[in-house]
Formats: C-alpha cells, structure tokens, sequence
C-alpha cells in the first residue's frame, strides 16, 4: 500500500485521516517519518494553505502527502477566525486562549451562527494535486460543552448533531465534521 504523509502532527487529526483514508494509503504523520516541516502558512484561504504545507512536505520527502486547512469562520465577526483560527489569541494551538477571546468578540452578539471549513491538498508521488473541500454548519455556544475533541469542538454545537463537538464521539463527529466531508470528497476525486 503506498505510502501517504500527512503535514501535521496533530494526532487526533491524523487519527481522523487514518479513519477515512487507511484502506487507500498507509496513513503516516511527519514524526512517524522524522519529518520536519513548518512553513509559513502565507495563504489568505484555507486551500492556498492547505496547499503551502503538501508542497513543503512533498519537496522534503518525495512521498504522497496530504495536508489540510481549516478553521472556525463566525458570521457575525466577518468570518474570524478564519484561517487565523489555531492562532486567534496569539499563540498557535492554544485552544483555552482562543476559545476565550471566542466568546469575548461574541459578547452581545444575537448571531452566533459559524462553519467549520476545510480545505485538503493531496499531492501524489507522481506531482499530481488534488484538491477538496468540507463545511459543516453550527453556531457558537455561550459555555463549553463536552471534554471530547479539539479546538473549538466544546463550543461549536451541530446542527448535524444536535449537540456539541465536544461532546460528540469520534465516530459522531466523522460522520459530518468539515474534515470528514473534505476527506470524503476527496477520496471520491482519488478513486476516480
């Protein structure tokens, strides 16, 4: 089975890719292959970022790799965070912090209606791209519901589900997150 790396190191997203994606690739992340990989992510969308990172990672290893963007957008703050959704409080992947600031921008706000987006690049071991997107639809929550998931998951209530990421199971939140429908469309373009 060929080999396909995944430009991050977040486990619980890789662990989403293997679930989606293992009986086309063996899933691998940069750590598993001793890959060091970190652009700067430049991109004003989540595509164009999704594509900075498969290219770096593609140019360091030769390999399949997939990489993906995504992010929280907020109707009623113009669509922030947005691509700056890991780092919205300053510090990348301090999910406490940006969850905070979250709810702070939202205070007084009676639209609370938000998206997660999901861009992913894969580039084959041949130089091929592919590209796919994944959105799902929700609205912002005035507490944190749940310990499950990461990020915005605890305050990002589905209209999927009915209920928070947070406290959704893995298997719950595959079926309809913005990763999911993104991986989902692009398997389909990758078995076309």
């Amino acid at each position: 089975m060929e080999k396909l790396i995944v430009a991050s190191n977040n486990k619980a997203k890789i662990a989403e890719i293997k679930a989606i994606l293992s009986d086309l690739y063996d899933v691998r992340s940069l750590k598993d292959e001793g890959v060091v990989s970190d652009p700067e992510e430049t991109g004003a969308t989540f595509a164009e970022n999704a594509l900075i990172k498969a290219k770096a990672a593609h140019d360091l290893t030769g390999a399949a790799t997939l990489a993906d963007d995504s992010g929280l957008v907020v109707d009623a703050l113009g669509g922030a965070p947005g691509v700056h959704s890991a780092r919205y409080s300053g510090a990348h992947g301090n999910d406490d912090a940006n969850n905070k600031l979250l709810l702070k921008n939202l205070e007084g706000k009676e639209n609370r209606k938000a998206c997660f987006m999901c861009a992913i690049a894969l580039i084959k071991s041949n130089g091929e791209i592919i590209e796919a997107e994944g959105r799902t639809d929700g609205e912002i929550l005035f507490t944190e519901q749940g310990e499950g998931g990461f990020g915005y998951d605890p305050l990002f209530y589905s209209y999927d589900l009915q209920k928070s990421f947070g406290m959704a199971n893995t298997t719950e939140k595959n079926a309809v997150s913005h990763r999911a429908r993104a991986l989902t469309a692009l398997e389909k373009k990758v078995r076309a």
